[in-house]
């Protein structure tokens, strides 16, 4: 499940509750159920104005309870650990610090470990990208695991450009060259294009219309 999926998940969680809870304040704060002459069940909460969230009889008859203390305490402290980490999640990057290289050791010699910096990849493939015909502007990110690394890039085109050459020149180069200089397997590839304006329309766009 990818980053944007989960917080579109957890963002439409915390909005319906939201919702749920503002709504039934809304309607015993304002005395609805009163004025539609509707009786809610006993167990409602917030059915008048005056009634609280917890009765002072259920108040007596959780806190006796030998586990409401714990659970009181626990609960809350989850709930904040939760917001914790997916506030800290949305600082992290997205992809791998770096990619680990396959390096055999040779028999009889120690084993090595071989690690490059993600960035050095991104910015090794945009230079290539960028250098392709009719490619404006390239930006380009390396997901997945260390070891299974994968690129995102999107390519912006200068309009009239040939797409189909473009994708082709685009793998056999600088996604090819990236996979044979880390030495993997394969490296999977998403490409995204994007067409630039012309430069008279964004010329008279930066400028605006003219006012006599």
């Amino acid at each position: 499940m990818s980053r944007r999926t989960v917080n579109r998940t957890i963002l439409a969680v915390v909005g319906l509750g939201l919702l749920l809870g503002g709504a039934l304040v809304l309607l015993g704060g304002l005395d609805a159920y009163g004025r539609l002459d509707v009786t809610p069940p006993h167990w409602w909460p917030l059915g008048s104005p005056d009634q609280p969230v917890l009765s002072a009889a259920s108040r007596a008859k959780w806190s006796a309870r030998s586990w409401w203390w714990p659970v009181a305490v626990a609960l809350p402290a989850l709930v904040v650990l939760g917001c914790l980490w997916w506030l800290f999640s949305q600082l992290r990057r997205g992809g791998p610090a770096g990619v680990d290289l396959p390096s055999p050791a040779a028999p009889g010699e120690p084993h090595f470990a071989l690690h490059v910096r993600s960035r050095a990849v991104e910015e090794a493939i945009e230079a290539e990208a960028v250098a392709l015909p009719d490619v404006d502007r390239a930006t380009v990110r390396v997901t997945g695991a260390a070891r299974h690394p994968e690129v995102r890039a999107v390519l912006r085109l200068a309009p009239g450009a040939d797409t189909g050459a473009l994708v082709a020149a685009y793998r056999s180069g600088p996604v090819e060259h990236a996979r044979t200089s880390l030495g993997l397997p394969a490296l999977p590839a998403r490409l995204r294009l994007r067409m630039s304006r012309p430069r008279k329309e964004r010329a008279a766009k930066s400028r605006g219309p003219r006012v006599r």
